[in-house]
C-alpha cells in the first residue's frame, strides 16, 4: 500500500549491531524515494553495505541498477505470484530465529532456512497455512490429541486429500521452544531415512509455530515395551527389527547424511513406530549440528533425559556422537529387558537397569535380563550379542565406546568376535541422580552444566 500509515510494522524495535535480514522472493520492489542504487556492488556486497549502515532499512539486487539500498520506511511491497524481485528487509535478531526466509505467497509455499555451518546452503520446506492446520485438527481438538512434551503438545490431523498428519503446536509457555522449534526445521528439513521421521512441512502465522510430521498410528516405542499388555506384541524379531532400524538412523545422522547431527535426547518416547512397527527417530528440537571433522562439543545447558545421559554430557556438558552411542546401549537394553532406566534396590545397593544388566554379565546370568513376554522361541547367541553390544555402548569413558558405524556392524555380524565391555558409566547411585530421578524417566528436563 503506498499509504505507510497501514501495513506492517516493527513489532521489536532494530538495534544496529545485532540485526538480520529477512527475505521475501518474488515481490514488486518498494518506492524509491527513499533508495539509492550502488550499481557496481554484488549481492553479498550489499548486504555488507546496507548492515554496516544503521539507517539502511531494506536492500535487493534489481536486473537494471543493480544494488538497491532503503532507509527508513518501505512503501509499496507487493507480492506475486510470478516473476518480481529478492528484498531483504532488515529486523531485530529476535524476530529472525534461525534465519527464516519466506518463500512466495498461496499455494505452494515454502520455507527456506539458512544455516551458518554450511555457509549459506538452503533447505527448503512447505509451509501450511493455520486454516489448514485448524481444518486439519478440528480446531485442535482435545479428541484429537496424541500427547504432549516440552515442545508442547501434538495433535493428529488429516489433510483434504485424505492425508494423515501428527502436528506438533508450540506452547506459549515453553521457555526453550522458539530455539527447538526452528532447530527442529534446520535439523531435519532435508533428512531422509526410512528410520527418520518425516517432516512434511510448518506453520509460522501470527503467534502460532507448528511442526507437520508424518503420522505413525503406533506411536512411540516406550507405550509398548513399557506397557504389560502391548509388549506381547513384541516377539523377538520385532525387538531385533527396532534395534538394527533405530541404529541405521543414528548411523545416518552421525555419518552418512549430509550434515552431522548428533541427537542429543535420544530415548524411547522418541522412538516413534509404523504400521509395521518399524522404527523412526524423532524429536529433534534440542539436536545439534557438527562440523564434519569436529570431534566433541562443551555447553553450559545440558538438555536431556535422565537415565538416558552419558557421564560427561550429563555432569561436564560434553556431548559427541558417543553421547548418542550411549542412550542407544541404554535403549537397547529397556527393549531387551522392557524396564525403564532407574534406580532399584538390589543386594542392599541402589542400582539401575544398566547395573543390573552390568551384574549379570560379570556372573554369566545377563539372559535373566530378557523380558518374559518375549517368550521361548528366541536365539540365545544373538541376544547375548545385543546385550555385549549394549554394554559396550554404556561404558563409562566415551572412547571405549564404539561409534554408530562399528555398532551396525556388529549387530549384523553372526560371527563377530566382539570386545569385553568395561563397567557402565551411571550403574550406580550418585548424588546427582537420587536428586533427580523421578518414577518415570519420560521427562526431558534441563541443568546447568559446571
Amino acid at each position: 500500500m503506498r499509504d505507510n500509515a497501514d501495513g506492517c510494522a516493527r513489532r521489536i524495535a532494530l538495534n544496529c549491531s545485532s540485526d538480520g535480514f529477512f527475505g521475501l522472493e518474488q515481490v514488486k520492489l518498494p518506492d524509491t524515494s527513499n533508495a539509492t542504487a550502488h550499481s557496481s556492488k554484488n549481492l553479498e556486497e550489499c548486504k555488507d553495505w546496507c548492515l554496516k549502515n544503521c539507517s539502511c532499512s531494506a536492500y535487493a539486487i534489481s536486473g537494471g541498477s543493480g544494488c538497491i539500498t532503503w532507509t527508513g520506511d518501505l512503501v509499496d511491497i507487493r507480492v506475486f505470484t510470478e516473476g518480481g524481485e529478492n528484498l531483504y528487509i532488515r529486523l531485530a535478531s529476535s524476530e529472525l530465529g534461525n534465519d527464516y526466509f519466506l518463500r512466495g505467497q498461496g499455494k505452494g509455499k515454502t520455507i527456506t532456512t539458512h544455516y551458518t555451518e554450511s555457509r549459506g546452503n538452503e533447505l527448503e520446506l512447505p509451509l501450511f497455512d493455520i486454516h489448514t492446520i485448524r481444518t486439519a485438527t478440528n480446531n485442535f481438538s482435545d479428541d484429537n490429541k496424541l500427547g504432549e512434551g516440552g515442545f508442547g503438545p501434538v495433535y493428529k490431523g488429516q489433510l483434504d486429500d485424505g492425508e494423515k498428519i501428527a502436528v506438533k503446536r508450540l506452547s506459549k509457555d515453553s521457555v526453550q521452544g522458539i530455539h527447538e522449534f526452528t532447530n527442529e526445521v534446520l535439523v531435519i528439513a532435508k533428512l531422509q531415512h526410512r528410520n527418520l521421521v518425516r517432516l512434511l512441512g510448518c506453520c509460522i502465522e501470527g503467534e502460532e509455530r507448528l511442526l507437520v510430521y508424518e503420522y505413525l498410528q503406533n506411536t512411540s516405542l516406550d507405550c509398548f515395551i513399557f506397557d504389560r499388555r502391548r509388549r506381547a506384541f513384541l516377539d523377538w524379531q520385532k525387538r531385533l527389527n527396532i534395534i538394527l532400524g533405530v541404529a541405521r538412523g543414528l548411523l545416518y545422522l552421525h555419518q552418512d547424511s549430509r550434515l552431522k547431527i548428533i541427537h542429543r535426547d535420544l530415548k524411547a518416547s522418541n522412538i516413534l513406530l509404523d504400521e509395521e512397527l518399524n522404527p523412526k527417530i524423532s524429536d529433534f528440537g534440542t539436536a545439534r549440528i557438527f562440523k564434519v571433522d569436529q570431534i566433541e562439543e562443551n555447553t553450559n545447558r545440558v538438555v536431556g533425559t535422565y537415565g538416558y545421559m552419558s557421564p560427561e554430557y550429563a555432569m561436564g556438558g560434553i556431548f559427541s556422537v558417543k553421547s548418542d552411542v550411549f542412550s542407544f546401549g541404554v535403549l537397547v537394553l529397556e527393549i531387551l529387558s522392557g524396564k525403564k532406566n532407574r534406580m532399584i534396590n538390589q543386594r542392599e545397593a541402589r542400582v539401575n537397569l544398566l547395573g543390573r544388566a552390568w551384574r549379570l554379565w560379570t556372573e554369566g546370568r545377563c539372559l535373566e535380563i530378557l523380558d518374559k513376554a518375549v517368550g521361548c522361541a528366541y536365539p540365545e547367541s544373538k541376544i547375548l550379542q545385543c546385550i555385549q553390544v549394549a554394554l559396550l555402548c554404556v561404558q563409562e569413558g566415551s572412547e571405549d565406546r564404539p561409534t554408530m558405524a562399528e555398532v551396525v556392524l556388529m549387530l549384523g555380524t553372526e560371527s563377530a568376535l566382539l570386545p569385553q565391555p568395561q563397567k557402565p558409566g551411571f550403574y550406580i547411585a550418585t548424588p546427582l541422580m537420587e536428586r533427580n530421578w523421578s518414577s518415570s524417566n519420560k521427562i526431558t528436563v534441563t541443568i546447568e552444566g559446571r
